[in-house]
């Protein structure tokens, strides 16, 4: 009798090890999952920071081989030495300030992400050092250039100036191209107007059966581009066209409500002789 008891238990403890199993397994892909997930963030984390760390580097590296060209420049004598000068103190100007900007990002990028590392705090720290220290160096180096009478405030201020001007004929280009644009479409510009006759009397747009005799409402008429606009719906089965327009540059014609359509062929010709249609329907 225990012996059949003590296989009893062993059987009912390997069926639940065997059900037990799935979840077990799925808890551990999902744990690995987890993991991997984490690594991969750490990953592109430490990529990004690398990446903007190697473009400070690499932007000190420029500025170290531009005042190497500036030692050898203020060796020689001559307006060609003076150029190279200035050319290479406005490369170091911009670049110190591009990398003044990779720091600020670096330091953000740290922040954000979920390293807490005391040696790229210090890294970071090291870098704005080395940044100020550069400034100094600059400033020493312009301090003494000035003494030379080689005026780098010159060139300053001739390169604002050169973009002044440059922003000037931006804007002047830009108001001409206003201009032509609006002159254009005032060109092609054009209103007609359509309604009974009692309609079209009370805005004073017919005067004794002429159109357009006096001060007429030109509010109640609609603004079209001759470019775009060819055909016009009156919604009437009957329509008579009381402005002057020539012949040959419409078609007025009926659709398939019997209600009239112009259709204007050659819009050039058919607006030379006024910029406004009026059109009396019933």
């Amino acid at each position: 009798m225990k012996k059949l008891m003590f296989f009893a238990v062993c059987a009912i403890a390997a069926v639940s090890c065997k059900n037990e199993q799935p979840q077990i397994d799925a808890l551990l892909a999902h744990q690995k999952d987890s993991l991997n997930q984490i690594i991969s963030q750490k990953d592109n984390e430490l990529n990004d920071l690398m990446t903007t760390f190697n473009e400070i580097e690499e932007g000190f590296h420029e500025i170290d081989e531009a005042q190497n060209r500036v030692a050898i420049a203020k060796q020689g004598e001559g307006t060609s030495s003076k150029a190279r000068i200035r050319e290479n103190i406005q490369f170091i100007k911009q670049s110190m300030q591009q990398n003044k900007e990779l720091i600020a990002k670096l330091k953000q990028q740290l922040r954000e992400s979920s390293f807490n590392s005391d040696a790229l705090k210090r890294t970071i720290e090291n870098l704005t050092t080395l940044l100020e220290e550069k400034e100094g160096q600059l400033a020493k180096l312009r301090e003494e250039l000035d003494a030379r009478d080689i005026h780098i405030m010159e060139l300053d201020e001739n390169v604002a100036t050169l973009n002044t001007n440059v922003e000037n004929l931006t804007n002047e280009s830009k108001q001409k191209t206003d201009v032509i644009n609006a002159q254009d479409k005032a060109l092609h510009t054009a209103w007609f107007v359509y309604g009974t006759k009692d309609e079209l009397k009370s805005q004073n747009i017919i005067e004794k059966g002429e159109a357009l005799r006096s001060n007429f409402n030109k509010d109640y008429f609609t603004k079209i581009d001759i470019r775009v606009d060819k055909e016009i719906k009156f919604y009437s089965k009957k329509a008579e066209i009381l402005t002057a327009h020539p012949s040959s540059s419409y078609e007025l014609q009926r659709d398939a409500n019997k209600q009239y359509v112009l259709r204007i062929t050659d819009p050039d010709l058919f607006w030379s002789t006024s910029k406004y249609l009026v059109v009396m329907v019933k």
